[in-house]
């Protein structure tokens, strides 16, 4: 997932990723596996964990692939040796591209990585050259035609919102991240649905490109995005309104 944009709730609208169902069961299974690994095979106790969990239940990843990933996480079964690695570097325009990834060959993945931002116009960076640019939140998203301003806020600010941004067709609601499920479940409880609930990294500002551009940076991150070791890539540019009307086509 990028940055947060409009573009961003398009794609998400549009079901992009229902049509990389495999894909999807590969990223959110190595979440878990990531999670349980980490923080333990405990949910009640490693948030990560839960919300893996829960990413997991809503593309309907089968019960007995969420249990043996977190097995395999905690050690209870064998499980091949993955780590967590991040990349930096520039996409056309200079937009920050920051690239999460999880591998079993850290020298193969850099280099593709490498491979796909020279390809597009773009660069590898050096550790840090971009990470600064974002910050870790939990974000959750709800339609406007649902709810209003006021609506999310009273039902969310004793648990820990931060923050609610007009994001075209939805309000952006953002919190820090140790205060995420408390705020998901005080929505929840209200019974208010959300297009999107998640920890992740948002821009703390963002940049502007053309229409050639936005192009090329689409065509860049749908392919990091395809790449079977990238789990999530996160940016900081805004498409202009003559692509998203394209989009929402």
């Amino acid at each position: 997932m990028a940055g947060h944009s409009k573009w961003h709730n398009i794609q998400h609208r549009k079901g992009r990723q229902d049509a990389k169902r495999g894909k999807i069961f590969t990223k959110v299974t190595k979440e878990i596996f990531l999670a349980s690994r980490t923080g333990g095979g405990d949910p009640n106790i490693n948030n990560r964990l839960r919300s893996a969990i829960e990413s997991a239940k809503a593309v309907n990843l089968p019960k007995d692939k969420i249990e043996t990933a977190i097995k395999k996480g905690t050690g209870e079964l064998a499980a091949e040796n993955l780590d967590e690695v991040f990349y930096e570097g520039y996409g056309p325009g200079g937009a920050a591209m920051l690239v999460e990834a999880v591998t079993d060959n850290k020298n193969r993945t850099v280099a593709e990585v490498r491979h796909m931002l020279s390809k597009s116009g773009g660069s590898m960076g050096e550790s840090g050259c971009v990470a600064w640019m974002f910050d870790n939140k939990g974000v959750l998203s709800f339609e406007k035609e649902n709810y209003s301003e006021e609506d999310i806020l009273e039902a969310g600010l004793d648990a820990g919102v931060e923050d609610i941004k007009d994001d075209g067709e939805v309000w952006q609601v953002t919190c820090a991240p140790e205060d995420f499920m408390s705020v998901k479940n005080a929505y929840d409880e209200a019974g208010m649905k959300y297009v999107e609930a998640l920890v992740t990294m948002i821009p703390k500002n963002t940049v502007d490109v053309d229409v050639d551009t936005g192009r090329r940076l689409l065509k860049l991150y749908e392919a990091l995005d395809d790449h079977e070791d990238v789990q999530n890539v996160y940016s900081n540019f805004e498409l202009p309104d003559e692509l998203l009307k394209e989009l929402e086509a």
